[in-house]
């Protein structure tokens, strides 16, 4: 038997070692499911477990709970069965177990004083509140005393006792005189905790008044009185009262001064133990002459400043809420010209004590048997782990842990539903066990719910906790709002939010359109919450998101869909601008925006809304200011505004004086940057903090709009200035907030409309002291870098978050849910490995910084993980059904999700097309691969993007994060032929009247056997397009030359390659418009003998015409276009006087004309035999249009106005085209020419 026991123990603690904790179930406060969960009673409200009542009033006792269906509830009073019905005074709540007791006359309230227990069931187990012992107030009187007057040196120190009565609950204490007067407290005179009245040292004046102790009883409102103290005070010299005075109180007399000695507490060392989360008390009074000053200070830290709070002038410390970090030696000082003592209290804090009263001492005479002394209250038991509610899917296991501690260690007994739980577990019990401190429960069953009740008690108190745990099974369920819409802006990144629930825990799957394998990996990352996120919104992520949740008893499903919109952006934003009063300032504000989302422009000043009722306008792209003045000087602010995004831009309008008003040599120049602040100076320098204060510069016509505080440190960064903060421009003295232990100097910028000013002189350097880091590590992770290690890294603090010198951080690891002691290493790098751990085993893992100040703020608890190693098991029997063209279903059998031995990443097949079917055609072999993620016991995947009519090999493995597994069985298949792509190239050689030259060539893919080609046309003109004609080739033909029935339109092609499953990729081509385009095969024109001859040839007879026309115009007159000059003229005249030409044009038969003296050739040959002389204009003569030839008019004279020459300022003559107005009058039909030089050329020659 007792063999048997031990392989029973041996084998629990192997099942604890090994076996990890399954995610417990969080039920979700969602009404429908609320509603339908069957749930044991939890008692959510009781009174405290001694509990005080006041004579004068009903008594209540509370005690609420909460469980499905509703608890019913029954009471004990002293351990047994308290029948409420029998007793009238006694009456229970609706639907709560809460007693009201009715006093009536004549009744006593101690009557009813006693243990009392409540109790709360249902279906599914009971559950039990604290045993609370109900007393009624009681103010006993102070004892009768005699006291006598105390005979005390001055100089010398005196403790009042006031030993107060009783009282339940203790009494509040105070000191007064006999004429009712507080007796005033100082740093000489104060009351301690435990209500003692101490004189650090005594005055004669102390004799004046006497002291009297009093004790205020709240319940029942009465104040008890201790008989009055009196002083008589020894002096060693006489003693005047009116020598007394604040300065020196002893009026000139000499008394012995004295060393400090501690009145409380005793010695040099003292402890006390503070349960966390609570407050402590810590006191030290001295006594000595003159009066000690008290100070503290903790061993190897700092005073947290904002916990601790000094009180009756440093005599009291008082910490609220402590925590661990607190723990450590309290060092008070007692000080004075003589000489100075210390003690240290020893500070230990405890895990959280709930549900017990700590008593203080007075509290333990009452209620403590008058033989057992006072024991420190700490001893009672408080929590180190408190059970807590365990929800279970079926056959899923768990366990219950119930610690605590105190002096001595308590004892841990287990009920279940109120009874001793191991009078309910039987021998051969497999699915529940028992182990020190701890349930176990393996493979729970439906039905197997109850309320399990863990007690901690020894000789000075007990606690009492109810846990229960409920089995649960539920069809998975959406508890979102369905088809949910989602609009976001692209490329943000967004979450699809799909809350769900079912026991066991669902598997949750996303997936998009209703394809694919599952959404998680690159951009995707699914959440154990069930959302979705979508790291980078593209157009392509738009479609409808479909969630699905499964367990072994059903599945349930809800569908997002998602739109990506543009963002609003303004991209005609305002500026910064100056406007002179009365004039009119705008500010532009262009948006762009997604045409699907409504966007408002909204304006503000100086973050105000803008009035614009009246003289301001807004339209859609900008704002006007009218009549601007003073009051328009500010901030403007353009938002734009959609449902999902906004945009903002900020700009500033400063007015200025108009210059015609004051004018002056400044006003002509326009605005300009800043000044640079002047005379730095510091002042208020505190532990983190220094008030900067300058003297801004000249602002240049544009005002001063913020400043810019740089800092610069000479520790880990010399000579770098940085950002440090901005102000605005009202400011000129500003408090910095600083890092500790850095060496600043800082210097201002100042900012305006046009720019920032030079940076202003350095200010003096301020050195802040070092303190402990106030940072936490960021980025804290652990993960393996072998299979038997595991690396815990983090960001490294900045260097201004150092705080000190020496900084080192501390790591703390522990495997999770294991309960061990934490492990803990330091490094002043930013990693530390972690060796021998076991393979892909989570841990805990926390993380502080500390320097030689001390430590820093510890981070919260991490999940790491050690190592993997490579997975033992290959994916078993591959293979593929339901293969076309392009795709292929696949199949194989799940691994042991433990042979994996890491993250399970994914099931990663790899393929590779190995030959195509297409005769001749070779391919190049390239090995592909894609990942399925699925934990179903037969999975299954869709293979895409294949070649059809190809011949391709594959296999599978698993993967975690590092390695793979080996290669399932390698699987062979054959792709269906499918439809082509399209040809390599298609392309139209040239066109001409009515015809086109075309080619083509094979496809890179014909994915099957070519069986032809498809040639679609159609003609294109303004009115639409027209019927296409279809034409088919021979699989070998690659060339065509096609009719055009319409020659002046243009045609759109389509060419397709055929096999037998039809027609593939479409390549379109379209020909030019034959009147206005051409293809020329391809070659240049220009580049073409025949081309380049006929253009030289055309340019010779040209040339040859033009010097041809050259020389005849040139013998025709005097000067170079003379009949062309005359002809003009002529017009000229005709316009002007109405005067007609000749009757009859003089043309010759073919239609020419003279131009060298206006006549035909007829009437030139008829005058042949005329005088030579006739046709020399060299001599003076000129001709006419009608023919007529007279004397030479080439006087300068002739062509003025007088008699005198007109020339121009360069020497040209001036006129020289002008007839004069005596000439015109009287020889209207004749006109001057010009000497033409070229005739004199060829006179010449």
């Amino acid at each position: 038997m007792l063999g048997r026991g031990v392989y029973v123990a041996l084998t629990l603690v192997l099942f604890l070692l090994l076996w990890q904790e399954a995610g417990l179930i969080e039920v979700p406060l969602d009404s429908k499911i609320q509603q339908n969960m069957k749930q044991p009673p939890t008692i959510i409200k009781q009174s405290v477990k001694d509990y005080i009542v006041d004579p004068r009033d009903n008594i209540i006792i509370e005690c609420e709970a909460k469980g499905n269906p509703i608890p019913t509830f029954s009471w004990k009073r002293n351990g047994k069965f308290f029948n409420i019905g029998s007793n009238p005074t006694v009456t229970m709540r609706k639907r709560s177990g809460t007693l009201e007791i009715g006093i009536r006359l004549g009744e006593r309230p101690e009557d009813y004083e006693g243990e009392y227990q409540c109790f709360a069931r249902n279906d599914h187990g009971m559950a039990m509140s604290n045993k609370i012992l109900l007393r009624v107030s009681k103010a006993p009187l102070w004892p009768k005393e005699v006291l006598e007057p105390l005979l005390v040196t001055e100089g010398s120190s005196l403790v009042l006792p006031c030993n107060p009565p009783p009282g339940l609950p203790p009494p509040q204490i105070f000191w007064i005189d006999s004429n009712m007067n507080p007796i005033p407290q100082n740093e000489r005179v104060s009351m301690g905790q435990n209500g003692d009245l101490y004189f650090s040292n005594v005055l004669v004046q102390d004799a004046e008044r006497d002291y009297s102790c009093n004790a205020r009883f709240n319940f029942t409102q009465t104040i008890q009185q201790k008989n009055p103290f009196t002083l008589r005070v020894q002096t060693t010299e006489p003693y005047n009262d009116t020598s007394f005075n604040a300065t020196d109180p002893y009026g000139g007399r000499k008394v012995a001064e004295s060393r400090p000695t501690f009145l409380t507490p005793s010695g040099i060392q003292s402890s006390k133990m503070v349960l966390r989360d609570k407050e402590l008390l810590l006191e030290c009074i001295a006594a000595g002459l003159p009066t000690p000053s008290i100070t503290w200070f903790k061993k190897g830290a700092e005073l947290p400043a904002r916990k601790v709070k000094f009180e009756k002038n440093n005599k009291v410390l008082r910490m609220l809420s402590v925590s661990e970090e607190d723990a450590g030696d309290y060092v008070c000082t007692a000080n004075n010209n003589v000489g100075m003592i210390r003690h240290t209290i020893s500070v230990e804090v405890k895990g959280e004590q709930r549900h017990l009263h700590l008593y203080t001492y007075a509290e333990m005479f009452v209620l403590m048997p008058p033989t057992i002394p006072p024991l420190c209250p700490t001893a009672a038991p408080y929590w180190l782990d408190k059970p807590t509610n365990l929800i279970l899917a079926p056959d899923e296991h768990g366990r219950l842990v119930c610690r605590a501690n105190g002096k001595p260690k308590p004892t841990i007994q287990w009920f279940v539903d109120g009874e001793p739980l191991e009078a309910k577990i039987s021998e051969g019990d497999q699915r529940r066990a028992l182990l020190g401190d701890t349930i176990i429960f393996r493979s729970v069953e439906i039905g197997t719910s109850a309320v399990y009740q863990c007690n901690a008690s020894n000789q000075h108190g007990y606690l009492l906790a109810n846990a229960f745990v409920s089995v649960l099974d539920m069809r998975p369920m959406m508890l979102g709002p369905k088809n949910q819409h989602i609009q976001v802006i692209e490329n943000n990144h967004t979450f699809l939010d799909c809350p769900y629930f079912g026991s066991p825990i669902p598997d949750l799957r996303w997936f998009k359109n209703g394809q694919g394998s599952g959404l998680d990996g690159g951009q995707y990352r699914v959440y154990v919450n069930g959302s979705l996120e979508i790291r980078r919104a593209r157009r392509e992520d738009e479609g409808t998101y479909t969630c699905v949740a499964t367990n072994m008893l059903g599945a349930a499903e809800n569908q997002v869909h998602l739109e990506v919109k543009e963002p609003t952006r303004i991209v005609q934003a305002p500026v910064h601008q100056s406007a002179v009063r009365g004039t009119t300032a705008r500010f532009d504000c262009k948006v762009n925006s997604d045409p699907t989302l409504p966007v408002t422009v909204t304006w503000t000043k100086d973050d105000k809304p803008l009035d614009l009722r009246w003289r301001l306008k807004k339209d859609k792209e900008s704002l006007t200011i009218p009549n601007v003045n003073e009051g328009d000087a500010g901030t403007y602010t353009c938002m734009a505004k959609s449902a999902i995004d906004q945009d903002s831009v900020s700009a500033r309008l400063t007015v200025l004086e108009d210059d015609s008003l004051h004018p002056s040599l400044s006003s002509a120049l326009p605005p300009g940057r800043p000044d640079p602040p002047m005379d730095l100076d510091l002042s208020d320098p505190a532990a983190r903090s220094v008030r900067l204060t300058w003297i801004p510069g000249n602002d240049h016509k544009s005002p001063i709009t913020g400043f810019l505080v740089q800092f610069e440190e000479d520790r880990w960064e010399p000579g770098r200035w940085q950002n440090l903060t901005s102000f605005s421009g009202d400011l000129n003295s500003v408090v910095l907030q600083l890092a500790p232990f850095v060496n600043y100097q800082f210097r201002v910028i100042a900012v305006n409309s046009v720019g920032q000013s030079d940076p202003s002189r350095p200010s003096p350097r301020y050195k802040t002291s070092g303190a402990a880091p106030d940072a936490i590590p960021r980025g804290l992770r652990g993960w393996g870098t072998r299979k038997d290690n595991m690396e815990i890294s983090w960001e490294p603090l900045q260097d201004l978050e150092r705080n000190g010198l020496n900084l080192q951080y501390h790591v703390w690891w522990r495997r999770k849910d294991s309960g061990e002691q934490w492990n803990s290493g330091s490094t002043p790098l930013s990693s530390y490995v972690v060796h021998n751990t076991d393979t892909y085993v989570p841990y805990e893992i926390r993380i502080q910084a500390s320097n030689e100040f001390g430590p820093g703020p510890e981070s919260n608890v991490v999940i790491g993980y050690s190592g993997e190693d490579k997975p033992t098991e290959a994916p078993r029997q591959l293979r593929v059904s339901k293969v076309n063209s392009t795709k292929a279903h696949v199949h194989w059998k799940a691994v042991n999700m433990s042979s994996i031995r890491g993250e399970f990443k994914e099931y990663r097949l790899y393929y590779s097309r190995e030959s195509s079917l297409v005769p001749g055609l070779v391919v190049k072999e390239e090995t592909k691969n894609k990942g399925f993620y699925t934990t179903a016991e037969e999975p299954s995947g869709i293979l895409t993007g294949l070649v059809p009519f190809s011949k391709y090999k594959m296999f599978m493995v698993v993967a975690n994060n590092r390695f793979e597994s080996p290669p399932s069985n390698t699987v062979e298949f054959t792709t269906r032929e499918g439809v082509p792509d399209a040809p390599r190239f298609f392309k139209i050689n040239r066109r001409t009247l009515d015809t086109l030259y075309l080619e083509w060539d094979r496809p890179l893919e014909p994915n099957g056997i070519l069986v032809g080609y498809q040639l679609k046309y159609q003609a294109v003109n303004s009115s639409g397009s027209s019927r296409s004609k279809i034409l088919t080739f021979q699989h070998n033909v690659t060339e065509f030359t096609l009719r055009l029935p319409d020659r002046s339109a243009r045609y759109k092609l389509f060419l397709s390659a055929l096999t037998q499953q039809g027609s593939g990729e479409v390549y379109a081509e379209e020909s030019p418009h034959f009147s206005n385009e051409a293809y020329i095969d391809q070659v240049d024109i220009a580049t073409k003998g025949w081309f380049i001859g006929l253009m030289c040839g055309i340019a010779l007879i040209i040339l040859i015409l033009l010097i041809v026309c050259f020389i005849k115009r040139s013998r025709g007159g005097k000067y170079p276009g003379a009949g062309w000059v005359a002809m003009v003229t002529k017009v000229l005249v005709r316009d002007k006087k109405d005067l007609p030409l000749d009757p009859v044009d003089h043309k010759d038969q073919d239609g020419s004309f003279d131009y060298q003296n206006g006549s035909s050739v007829h009437d030139r040959d008829k005058n042949q035999n005329s005088s030579d002389e006739d046709n020399k204009p060299l001599q003076g003569s000129q001709t006419s249009l009608d023919g007529n030839v007279k004397e030479s008019d080439d006087s300068l004279v002739d062509y003025g106005d007088g008699g005198d020459g007109q020339f121009n300022e360069d020497g040209s003559f001036i006129g020289q085209y002008t007839v004069k107005k005596d000439k015109d009058e009287t020889e209207g039909n004749e006109s001057s020419e010009a000497t033409s030089p070229v005739n004199a050329i060829y006179s010449l020659a």
